[in-house]
């Protein structure tokens, strides 16, 4: 273990991330989203097989004993993919991402909707007050003069595609957590990116634009970001444990307020912040309580079998 070296990987995974989301605004308004997310998917898999290939470890990213379960997380994901790109061509890039910090906590209700997790009074607690920090960043939204004039444009409607795929999101990370059990990392990752790029080309017919060279320069790099990104954060938790590294999620607001600033000249409002807050503070706690808990089961452990009769 050697946690710094996980802590860097995963803030680092973190800047490129919001560098492509920054990227990937800057093309949003010209381009349909269906082109985006096929370029996203395509040129992301150049430094994954890369990358697996140095490992050695190419054959496990196309060796699966679950298509049925590749197929829904890649549906699901590309879903959240989707979502998420579109509202990048209505919200500042802060907001879009300060909403999307819900994901975890709808994780958290489909965990055990879904997976019958156990989940206690504490969590449950942190859940309701990160919804009400959700609802606080969706206020300026959720008033009747930001439609404007209808529910085809405007922020209101980048607001809710936002939550919508914070929703997807949270799918996907429940549909991931049911193919660790099978599955090995490259195989997950691999067939995601198989998967969106297949299905953002069947929206082919509905109208693609042919980028200039500058545009297709952005799209590649959009690609080889986000590929770059999900080998970064992959590695951070080979170095750390989770209780460790996931709080430096949240550092993706700072790159977010400083990209979008020199970038767009976007500056978040108080009540985003505020709800921002709110949601990484609930987030954090949570992280905090499940490492409290471990720590507790690994001492019980540790004492069980020296009690009489054990």
């Amino acid at each position: 273990m050697k946690p710094l070296l996980g802590i860097s990987l995963k803030v680092t995974s973190a800047v490129v991330f919001t560098m492509m989301s920054a990227t990937l605004k800057t093309l949003a308004a010209r381009y349909p989203v269906g082109e985006i997310v096929f370029f996203r998917s395509a040129f992301a898999l150049l430094p994954l097989m890369l990358w697996l290939g140095w490992q050695g470890d190419l054959i496990n990213a196309v060796r699966t004993r679950n298509v049925v379960g590749h197929f829904k997380r890649g549906f699901i994901g590309t879903g959240a993919m989707y979502l998420g790109f579109a509202a990048l061509s209505y919200l500042p890039l802060h907001d879009a991402i300060a909403i999307g910090y819900a994901s975890p906590l709808i994780a958290v209700i489909l965990a055990a909707l879904l997976l019958k997790e156990t989940v206690r009074a504490y969590r449950w607690t942190a859940v309701g007050i990160g919804f009400v920090g959700v609802l606080i960043m969706l206020s300026p939204y959720l008033k009747v003069g930001t439609f404007g004039g209808d529910l085809n444009a405007g922020p209101t409607l980048g607001a809710m595609l936002a939550f919508t795929g914070a929703f997807c999101s949270a799918g996907a990370m429940i549909q991931v957590r049911r193919l660790t059990e099978t599955e090995k990392t490259g195989a997950i990752v691999f067939y995601f990116f198989i998967m969106a790029s297949c299905l953002s080309l069947c929206t082919l017919a509905l109208g693609w634009r042919m980028p200039d060279s500058t545009d297709l320069a952005l799209f590649v790099l959009i690609g080889i970001l986000g590929g770059v990104g999900q080998i970064l954060v992959t590695q951070s938790y080979r170095y750390a444990d989770t209780s460790v590294i996931a709080p430096f999620e949240y550092t993706t607001m700072i790159w977010a307020l400083l990209f979008g600033w020199f970038m767009f000249g976007d500056l978040p409002t108080l009540t985003v912040l505020i709800g921002a807050a709110i949601v990484a503070a609930t987030g954090l706690f949570i992280v905090w309580r499940e490492h409290r808990l471990g720590l507790l089961r690994t001492r019980a452990l540790q004492v069980a079998p020296q009690r009489p009769g054990v």
